[in-house]
């Protein structure tokens, strides 16, 4: 039966054991959270309601202490723990004698009452375990430890100094005041629900909103997929399951548990790549329907689908196969930033980079599902990545729907053929269109990786290149001011153009990816809207574009051209090169049955 009551910190003075179940996330909270509480116990609030905790009474052998397992609260928990006992550690001599009795009963337990040593009340998981142990034993009962010992860049230990270097410095006369509101039986500090051992905590936790950092849609689904081993198995074997796959997996030390939580932008919103790697794996085994379900549905999938399996071999190939997916994707979807080289050759390289830039992560999961599926067979692998590449640029320059990508992720792991149809649909003639109408973003990814096309064709000294490069429109935008009257320009018809009709005409040719370049280093800003020849060649006191033209796209196509006495840059050559960009976007991302 599920009992709910306000109560202050002293109930735990009640408890013997306070375990934090194996497969429950690490130590999360930040500097922020860490002055919240201290903020809050020192404000003039009759009751600091600092939210709900859950526990669980768990079953105990005959003869042994009653533990209960902190379901929800292990944060806030292990927070204001880590601040008692640093306030204690800067209490004087005296203060310290007076409160001893105090530190026992709220931060340890007595194993039995005729033993002499003190146990820490509070039990980590293996991962946040001994730092905790050790800085809660620290001083305590004639126990000391070497500070060299613990491992300083852990987060529970960085709270703990905050804690005494806050006190040291800005509440070195607060600190009685403190620890005395903390402690003060009528603060009513939590709402304590208590489980007993048949009820469903994952449904109450579920459905609660509490202070401090919310749990992931994946440690919800981590949650679920231990809580069903330990019905299945016991907890001793779920432990050793735990350790074997998932801990191993995503959490085996800090830097497989920062890559993991490493947020990304997907669109509008920000995903871990283990959340990434989920929605993968639900799209791929099809308890995710992008038709009906959204990602706030993910966790309450995984828990659906979890409650199917009746054993523990159903269970496990389940986790084997989320392990398979996750390393396929650590190996493989590679972050890119301004730090990343690249290479033309690399075509998969490519692809990710395309997709990281444009933000989407949507056919992330038919990636995965292509490299698992033809591992042995890069043959085909290859040809069915690349035809993705080219259906994604096409689709994004002729500004076609993008959507439906979650949907048609599905469809093409559902039938390859799918992405030959849906690649044939984007004809050249609304590719020609978008590139006449192109967003800076996407001007600076093509424009990029057609230079590395030339660079590899032509063999140059230098191929791989950082994606560091700065767009520029070689006519301006606001070009009324410096570029003078404009010539008189002729229709396809063969009529003259009016004076409207030329001004249209150029504003238009202005957005042609034609006129835009990239340089090493963005021009001043007074010299972007001047003449061709200061642009080029600056003025005298700010250098131009032929100070920043490395690649072969501005060198070749405005630089040299000028240099040999071409001094004007109008309509005329921005058809030129719109054609020539167009005729290397074809070799690139063309298909079968282009009218080129």
């Amino acid at each position: 039966m599920v009992e709910a009551h306000a109560k202050s910190l002293a109930f735990v003075k009640n408890l013997y054991s306070m375990g934090i179940p194996f497969f429950q996330r690490s130590y999360v909270w930040g500097e922020d959270n860490w002055q919240d509480l201290i903020d809050e116990f020192l404000s003039d609030h009759a009751n600091n309601f600092l939210g709900s905790i859950i526990l669980k009474q768990e079953r105990a052998p005959s003869g042994e202490l009653n533990r209960v397992s902190i379901i929800d609260g292990q944060q806030r928990l292990t927070t204001i723990s880590l601040l008692i006992k640093a306030i204690y550690d800067k209490f004087d001599k005296k203060t310290k004698e007076n409160t001893l009795e105090t530190i026992h009963n709220y931060l340890f337990y007595k194993p039995s009452e005729t033993d002499g040593r003190y146990e820490v009340k509070i039990e980590h998981s293996h991962y946040d375990s001994e730092v905790y142990r050790m800085i809660i034993q620290s001083g305590i009962d004639g126990y000391y430890i070497d500070e060299s010992d613990i491992n300083r860049q852990h987060r529970i230990y960085q709270c703990y100094q905050y804690f005494l270097n806050s006190l040291e410095s800005k509440y070195k006369e607060q600190s009685e005041f403190l620890f005395n509101k903390i402690l003060k039986r009528d603060n009513n500090i939590f709402v304590v629900i208590d489980l007993d051992e048949k009820d469903d905590e994952q449904t109450i936790f579920d459905t609660l909103n509490n202070s401090g950092v919310r749990l992931s849609p994946a440690d919800i689904i981590k949650n679920s997929i231990f809580k069903r081993a330990i019905q299945l198995m016991g907890e001793n074997e779920a432990i050793r399951f735990y350790e074997n796959t998932w801990d191993r997996t995503f959490s085996h030390d800090e830097d497989d548990a920062e890559y993991w939580g490493e947020e990304f932008s997907t669109g509008r919103m920000k995903r871990s790549n283990i959340e990434i790697v989920l929605h993968s794996v639900a799209i791929i085994k099809g308890f995710y329907n992008p038709d009906k379900n959204s990602l706030s549905e993910l966790s309450k999938l995984y828990k659906d689908e979890i409650s199917k399996f009746s054993t523990y071999q159903e269970l496990r190939e389940f986790l084997d196969e989320i392990i398979s997916y996750s390393r396929i994707y650590k190996k493989n979807i590679i972050a890119t930033d301004r730090t990343t080289i690249f290479s033309f050759e690399n075509d998969f390289q490519r692809l990710i980079h395309i997709l990281n830039t444009l933000e989407f992560s949507t056919f992330h999961p038919f990636i995965l599902y292509v490299l698992k599926r033809y591992d042995d067979n890069k043959e085909v692998r290859d040809e069915i990545t690349r035809k993705l590449e080219k259906f994604l640029v096409r689709r994004v320059v002729s500004r076609d729907d993008t959507r439906s990508f979650n949907k048609l992720s599905r469809d093409f792991i559902q039938d390859l053929s799918v992405l030959d149809t849906k690649l044939m649909e984007t004809k050249i003639d609304s590719i020609r269109q978008g590139l006449r109408s192109i967003s800076n973003q996407n001007a600076t990814l093509l424009l990029f990786w057609i230079e590395l096309k030339r660079r590899w064709n032509k063999k140059e000294d230098i191929t791989d290149l950082k994606y560091t490069y700065s767009l520029e429109h070689i006519m301006p935008k606001k070009w009324n001011e410096f570029w003078g009257k404009i010539p008189m320009k002729v229709k396809e018809n063969g009529t003259t153009m009016n004076d409207q009709e030329a001004n249209a005409d150029r504003d238009e040719k202005i957005k042609w990816i034609g006129n835009m370049t990239l340089l090493t280093s963005s021009l001043n800003t007074s010299l972007r809207n001047h003449t061709f020849v200061d642009k080029v060649m600056g003025d005298g006191k700010k250098k131009g574009m032929k100070s920043y033209s490395d690649l072969l796209i501005t060198k070749q196509d405005v630089i040299e051209p000028f240099d040999r006495g071409d001094k004007i840059w109008d309509e005329d050559k921005i058809k030129m090169r719109q054609a020539k960009l167009e005729g290397e976007f074809q070799e690139i991302w063309g298909i079968e049955g282009d009218i080129v």
